[in-house]
């Protein structure tokens, strides 16, 4: 399926968020009948479903399209069923501690490769290079400038996603990871576990 018609709805929608058919036709450039019909056969397969839009107001209710957990699932989530066991097997056999070791040396260890690679003087262009970093490490990044000046970074897809749900830990490190890198003040403002379509993060000159 990689690079078909279906492949690409699959990865406009996880980037761009829930999509209506007319939007999805016009990106790919097919009609929105044509959209309609790969949206069908997702569907069919379970790997997207309609919902109403809110506000759609009279005539026929407009809809859309987002992702099912079993679209979510096709993209990449590095071994997760594995990675939840050994996390799950080390905390019963070496303790909390053990865990919480492991994820402060994996955060020493980012921070120092990251910094040869993000290293301007701008916070702007850090930012654009740490999300070019995170993109290339399957979490499908994206940045700009608010209004206010300060930057927002988002993740559209967590590949890690398995061990944040099994320890907390490693949401907790990541964050601490952009501060340090940027040399900023990093608040998440939207996150994968509790529920929404991505982790984005403000960012902001200390």
């Amino acid at each position: 399926m990689r690079h078909s018609p279906a492949s690409r709805i699959l990865l406009l929608i996880k980037t761009d968020g829930p999509q209506r058919a007319a939007s999805i036709g016009d990106v790919l450039g097919i009609t929105c009948e044509a959209a309609r019909q790969q949206l069908t056969k997702l569907a069919a397969d379970g790997l997207v479903e309609p919902l109403t839009e809110p506000g759609s107001g009279r005539g026929r209710p407009g809809q859309l399209w987002h992702l099912t957990p079993a679209g979510n699932q096709t993209f990449p989530d590095g071994h997760a069923e594995l990675t939840a066991t050994l996390l799950s097997t080390m905390v019963e056999t070496l303790g909390r501690d053990a865990l919480d070791t492991i994820i402060s040396a994996r955060e020493a260890e980012t921070v120092k490769r990251y910094r040869k690679e993000v290293s301007s003087s701008e916070l702007a262009l850090r930012v654009r290079q740490l999300s070019a970093i995170r993109t290339r490490e399957g979490y499908m990044a994206d940045s700009w400038m608010e209004d206010d000046g300060s930057f927002m970074l988002v993740e559209n897809h967590c590949p890690i996603c398995a061990a944040a749900r099994a320890c907390a830990g490693f949401c907790r490190s990541e964050l601490e990871t952009f501060g340090n890198v940027l040399g900023a003040k990093v608040e998440r403002c939207e996150h994968i576990l509790l529920g929404a379509r991505r982790c984005a993060y403000r960012i902001s000159p200390l």
